[in-house]
């Protein structure tokens, strides 16, 4: 097939680039930046300029492609107006670009988990509960789901929401790793055991290729759970565990792992996003992240991806989690 990839220069971007080519298809590539663009004609991508804030921008990108997986958007930001242009506004201008086209192109919207919400007293979630967002965050990518969904009578949609996506080249988790690495101390939410669902991007470049090639489509504006997804590793770790697991990978074998109450963290994730709005910059270590952290557990089912496609991760979460450790240590991070 014929794929456009919107924000293919990021983290996940290039896993999915690379994952597409791989299986023989015709990859377009979507930057902002010629120069963002370099690394993805090395690999073999098509590149073309496209901003998913500027409509006229994107008829030229969808133009003549099978699917548009659509990738693009924000994970932090100085304020919430912004999460919402990026993410709801992008969604919207990105699928109106394919109904706009003859024979619409299969769009796969990558959302996520902060979409649908913490675990429900302790249950991972699945695609039919109804979607619960705790953040801006995550109510900026229901936002974007909504209105991506009021054009899935024109155009087939499927929404993807993966858990929280690690893997090399992924700046957000790697002060996670560092922490360990560097002293032994992982910092795990919340005074009660907690768990989280994890998915590494090579496993939701699969996922997502499942998904644009044999994905259930969703109906006009519909809650349930056809034409959606939720994507995860092979095993939800405790916030204790995860820290093992990445002091075995980083070399580290004993760890101290500290509980910090709700109040903390949250009261840490305000101060942090206070001085990253001095600077002018944001950072992932903000108070809507620290609201997310505190909520709970995070779990959601792969069942239904695994049952309908055939979905299996590659590789388990502590080879994962190694894999991504040894990038870091190449590079010169760790």
């Amino acid at each position: 097939m014929k794929a456009l990839v919107t924000g293919a220069n990021g983290f996940i971007g290039e896993h999915l680039v690379r994952a597409l080519l791989k299986h023989g298809d015709v990859v377009r590539a979507m930057v902002r930046r010629e120069s963002a663009g370099e690394p993805l004609k090395a690999l073999g991508a098509e590149v073309v300029l496209g901003d998913v804030t500027q409509p006229e921008s994107l008829p030229p990108a969808v133009a003549g492609v099978d699917v548009v997986l659509h990738l693009a958007g924000l994970v932090k930001a100085l304020d919430s107006e912004e999460l919402f242009k990026i993410n709801e506004g992008g969604a919207r201008n990105v699928a109106q670009a394919c109904a706009g086209e003859a024979t619409p192109p299969v769009l796969v919207l990558v959302s996520s988990l902060a979409a649908a919400g913490p675990a429900l007293d302790g249950h991972a979630r699945t695609e039919s509960d109804p979607a619960e967002p705790v953040s801006n965050y995550g109510r900026s990518k229901r936002a974007g789901e909504i209105a991506a969904l009021e054009y899935s009578g024109e155009v087939p949609l499927t929404i993807v929401r993966p858990a929280a996506v690690f893997g090399e080249g992924d700046l957000n988790t790697l002060p996670m790793f560092h922490s360990v690495a560097r002293h032994g101390v992982y910092a795990a939410p919340g005074l009660k055991h907690r768990k989280v669902s994890l998915v590494h991007a090579d496993d939701l470049a699969e996922a997502l290729w499942l998904a644009a090639g044999k994905g259930q489509r969703a109906k006009h504006r519909q809650n349930g759970a056809e034409g959606c997804y939720f994507v995860a590793a092979d095993r939800d770790p405790e916030y204790d565990e995860l820290g093992r697991l990445i002091g075995d990978a980083v070399g580290r074998r004993h760890i101290l792992v500290v509980h910090a109450p709700d109040w903390l963290v949250r009261g840490a994730g305000a101060a942090s996003e206070w001085v990253a709005r001095l600077r002018g910059r944001p950072t992932i270590f903000n108070l809507d992240k620290m609201r997310e952290a505190s909520a709970g557990s995070w779990l959601c089912s792969s069942e239904r991806i695994r049952n309908e496609l055939g979905f299996h991760v590659e590789r388990p979460l502590s080879d994962r989690i190694r894999q991504t450790a040894a990038w870091y240590a190449s590079h010169g991070m760790l």
